[in-house]
């Protein structure tokens, strides 16, 4: 074939024929003019260029139509010489990106972004140009293609009859394909070939291609990347020695059709380009068709090639692909090597998108172009947080919404993935209650304690995922809510009034202003709570989690003290010995478990056993003396060994999902699993190691941790009477974090990056919420929120990936399992915990800490806030390339984190101090400093670094506000944020 480069004299020829919308004027007419004719943003012709008018009325006659594009399966078969003569052989094969068959190994290469010779385009545009193309074939089988395209060849394409059969024979030559093996099927071919290892150098017989499929197509193991509805394309090259002239054939079947063995996997076929000709320069069919391969991988192009009327629709197709190329210099990088995969594409709606707009012509530098950019606007919200006007109309709007699921949201819990979910919130849940329960236990002088957090946290947890709108949220004890009780039982000791008794006044006016808010339709303020507010709170949180996890292990080196004089050397002259109070009776011994009789008191009748243990001697009022008397193992050291152990296999299991090592599903089962594997990792090996580390504890009576209280708490008797009017004003403070705490959590799990179907429920959570204040309050059991942390880890361990991912792709985020069953049986395992006391007895508590600061670690790097603290350590060269750093000023950047920090020390300080008690009203403030930003920064800035406010009586409609740009950005940004683990995906904590 001759080295053509297309004439733009072809470009769009007739192209008002087939759309009468489209001026001839519009098409060049020169060579002259420009080298090609695609140049939708050539400074020289008209600003749209004919290709571009004719693609974008194909696509709005899709719109039109709905039709949907199935994925494509390409694969490359190549004409190939052998010993037993010409044969077709599987070259290469795409989805997304392009596998090659090795040239040594016999072996698929690793999936790459094609690199593509900018001259095989031209020569592919010249081939579809001048060669045949049939849309809407009527054809079932390869040979009917055939047949139809030999028939309908151009005039001056003429072939000897002899010549026409022996073409269509080599074309219905039976392919050898590439196969995908197991790695134990590839060893036991290795010892079973007859060639060992020359395979491609052993002539096969020449078989006609079979019009069923054949086994080693059933059976193929690649099939299973493909999604439902996946569809075949073909493109078969090569050169002949009989054509003297290129024959070019692109054909789309008017109805897909199975083409027996010709392809590597048993798929319905659509697309077929057959290219071949006489002897061409080196690779030239080869380049040509990855090309025509390449171009059918492109979405835009498939939605073309699916809708064209005739030639010139595909050619204005591969015209639009070329405008959008983008051209890599022969010197500056190496042709051969190959471009790995990006860890996430830009969403081809973006694309499309853009052809279907006009495009408007403007300045560089005008700012009234910049605010007209597409995706700028207001912050949309959802119609859950759209007001009624009624009383509870907010309430009654989530019933009707969540009713119709309810059914549902028990069987879709029927997954091997929710037990996974069960088992790791159910541990993480018991050690928040145990946690949470001994810190209550200390700041309220066991008025509460573990008991009480066991049966609060299942009776209350289990209610909410029965009757809530988002049953994914996991309620607990929380650290604002913490502070609170110790606050409120130190006021009560120093007004000697009856702590609990003044706790259920405080519990029932919050139950009452919660109900107040419902029906006001209060959460309607959730819309003001922007990434400033919701990133401030949840730091903080992250941060108690981290803290309170280092603190409990630090706490450990003082109960169990590290030897820090210990000598080996002098392991002979340590010794210990059981003093009673009868002379003789002196017991020599190792002190930490039995105390034998000295040789001195060996002429004493024996007045007790042969031995004592150390509480034995204590008992008997005996004194203890001797240099190892006090001698305490390092259970500090191994504890800290546990917890670092635990925290890093956690993680590292966590990742192992993206290894390169076992397959698919055995890596996604252990990432699924990943925190129970860790947590049974290191009970193992705490068990056979028989360290003495403190071990989890829990209560195995059903009785109150205080003898003094009872089950229930009376209203009146031990408090004046004015108490219950009192406790209204600390209500009003309790009801602010309650709803801080309570919504926040809400519109983090409620964020459109979860691709949540069954809608949130914000009045309807409030009121359970309310209502379980009473319960709580009546029955002296902790109060329960939502706990952001536990919740995002609930909700990250019932992720939903896609499991037909083309391979090279990262697998696609499709949204959250969503159900009350995880949830039910976590709080109801939770209450049964009481009675497991022992087998959950071998389980360490530094294991369970590490697991604490493994959910806060995570929580903390998922939020752009600590992405943004980082960029204070990184020269600017280093730092990553940030969406928000394209747009706004590093200097601005750093202002807006320096704020952030210096509100999250107060909150801080505020929640460790005796100004505690305004910790609520500072986590109100939060949203009015959030406005105050407004006279610093500009809403440019404001609208890539958080979010635009609303305001009253401002207009979606006015457009004038600048924002993200929805469009353009926002699906790159969040599939970045949905593929990093710890996913950036904002998932903020508490």
């Amino acid at each position: 074939m001759t080295d053509q480069v297309p004439g733009p004299d072809s470009a769009a020829p007739q192209a008002a024929d087939a759309h009468p919308q489209l001026r001839h004027e519009d098409t060049p007419s020169s060579s002259s003019d420009v080298l090609y004719p695609v140049v939708s943003g050539s400074i020289f012709a008209s600003s749209i260029s004919s290709a571009a008018e004719r693609v974008r009325a194909i696509l709005q006659q899709e719109e039109v139509g709905d039709r949907k594009c199935p994925l494509l399966f390409i694969q490359l078969n190549e004409l190939l010489s052998t010993p037993a003569g010409l044969e077709w052989k599987e070259m290469a094969r795409w989805i997304k990106f392009e596998e090659k068959v090795e040239d040594g190994g016999e072996r698929w290469s690793m999936p790459h972004i094609p690199a593509l010779p900018l001259h095989s385009l031209f020569e592919l545009r010249t081939c579809l140009q001048k060669g045949t193309v049939l849309l809407d074939l009527d054809a079932h089988s390869v040979k009917e293609i055939i047949d139809k395209a030999l028939c309908r060849q151009p005039d001056d394409w003429v072939l000897l009859p002899e010549l026409r059969d022996r073409l269509a024979a080599l074309l219905l030559l039976q392919p050898r394909h590439q196969a995908t093996k197991s790695p134990l099927l590839a060893l036991a071919d290795l010892g079973l070939s007859p060639c060992r290892g020359k395979a491609k150098n052993c002539p096969q017989p020449r078989a006609q291609l079979s019009e069923t499929p054949l086994k080693e197509q059933l059976r193929n193991r690649f099939k299973k990347k493909l999604p439902p509805g996946a569809e075949v394309a073909n493109v078969m090259v090569g050169e002949v020695d009989f054509l003297k002239k290129p024959f070019t054939v692109f054909v789309r079947l008017r109805e897909v059709a199975a083409l027996g063995s010709l392809t590597e996997v048993a798929l319905p076929s659509r697309f077929l380009f057959i290219l071949l000709g006489p002897h061409a320069k080196v690779k030239a069919y080869h380049e040509i068709g990855r090309a025509m391969a390449t171009l059918l991988t492109d979405e835009l192009f498939q939605r073309v090639a699916l809708q064209a009327k005739n030639q010139e629709d595909i050619i204005a197709g591969i015209d639009v692909f070329l405008d959008e190329l983008t051209v890599l210099p022969p010197g500056k990088w190496d042709a051969s090597a190959r471009i790995p995969p990006p860890s996430c594409l830009p969403s081809p709606h973006k694309r499309i998108s853009m052809h279907l707009r006009e495009r408007k012509p403007h300045c560089n530098g005008s700012t009234a172009a910049a605010e007209d950019r597409p995706g700028l606007g207001h912050q949309h919200f959802s119609e859950e947080l759209e007001r009624t006007g009624r009383l509870f109309g907010g309430l009654v709007r989530d019933i009707r919404r969540k009713a119709p699921w309810y059914r549902s949201d028990f069987s879709d819990a029927l997954h091997i993935q929710c037990l996974s979910a069960v088992l790791y919130i159910y541990l993480a849940t018991v050690t928040n209650a145990i946690t949470f329960g001994g810190m209550l236990g200390d700041a309220t002088a066991n008025m509460q304690g573990v008991l009480e957090s066991f049966l609060g946290t299942a009776f209350a947890g289990s209610i909410f995922c029965l009757f809530s709108g988002q049953p994914l949220t996991i309620l607990s004890s929380t650290g604002p809510v913490l502070v609170f009780e110790r606050l409120l039982f130190s006021f009560s000791e120093d007004y000697s009034l009856d702590y609990l008794e003044f706790r259920l006044w405080i519990g029932l006016w919050v139950a009452f202003f919660g109900l107040v808010l419902v029906a006001t339709e209060a959460s309607h303020l959730v819309q003001y709570f922007t990434r400033f507010t919701e990133e401030g709170f949840c730091a903080l949180i992250s941060l108690i989690f981290i803290y309170d996890s280092l603190k409990k292990m630090l706490s450990l080196a003082e109960a169990f003290p590290i030897n820090w004089h210990y000598r080996t050397d002098d392991v002979t002259l340590y010794s210990c010995s059981c003093n009673l109070s009868s002379p003789g009776h002196v017991w020599a011994g190792n002190a930490t478990d039995t105390l034998l009789p000295s040789p001195t008191a060996l002429h004493e009748p024996p007045a007790a056993p042969a031995w004592l243990s150390r509480a034995q001697c204590l008992s008997r009022g005996g004194q203890l003396l001797g240099t190892s008397c006090h001698y305490v193992p390092d259970v500090t050291l191994l504890s800290f060994l546990l917890f670092g152990g635990t925290f890093l296999c956690c993680t590292a299991l966590k990742h192992f999902k993206s290894s390169r090592f076992f397959p698919t599903g055995l890596r996604k089962l252990v990432s699924d699993f990943s925190i129970i594997l860790a947590i049974l990792i290191f009970c193992a090996i705490d068990v056979a190691l028989g360290l003495e580390t403190p071990k989890l504890l829990v209560p195995s009576e059903l009785k109150p941790t205080n003898p003094s209280r009872g089950w229930i708490v009376l209203p009146f008797g031990a408090n004046p009477w004015w108490v219950c009017l009192a406790a209204a004003v600390p209500a009003v403070l309790v009801t602010i974090l309650i709803f801080m705490d309570q919504q926040i959590t809400a519109v983090i799990l409620n964020r459109k990056e979860y691709k949540l179907k069954k809608g949130a429920g914000f009045h309807l959570d409030l009121l359970c919420v309310s209502l379980l204040m009473i319960v709580t309050s009546v029955t002296g059991l902790p109060w329960y929120v939502s706990a952001t942390v536990i919740s995002l880890a609930h909700m990250d361990s019932l992720r939903k990936e896609s499991t037909t991912s083309a391979p090279g792709e990262q697998p696609e985020f499709l949204g959250i399992r969503e159900q009350r069953l995880t949830g039910l049986a976590v709080f109801i395992l939770t209450g049964v915990s009481v009675f497991m006391a022992p087998v959950l007895k071998y389980i360490p508590m530094p294991v369970l800490y590490g697991v604490f600061l493994h959910m806060g670690v995570v929580a903390l790097n998922s939020i752009q806030f600590t992405d943004r603290v980082r960029l204070f350590l990184m020269p600017a060269k280093h730092q990553p390339d940030l969406l928000y750093l394209r747009h706004v000023p590093l200097r601005r950047v750093h202002l807006f984190t320096a704020i952030q920090v210096l509100c999250l020390a107060v909150l801080w300080v505020l929640k460790s101090t005796v100004a505690a008690i305004i910790f609520p009203v500072m986590l109100l403030a939060l949203v009015g400093i959030r406005k105050g930003l407004e006279c610093i920064f500009s809403l440019h800035d404001l609208s890539w670094l958080d979010s635009i406010m609303p305001e009253p009586g401002r207009k979606e409609a006015e457009g004038k506000l600048p924002r993200k740009h929805e469009e353009e950005e926002s699906d790159t940004e969040e599939s970045e944020l949905m593929h990093r683990q710890g996913p950036e995906i904002n998932i903020s904590v508490n």
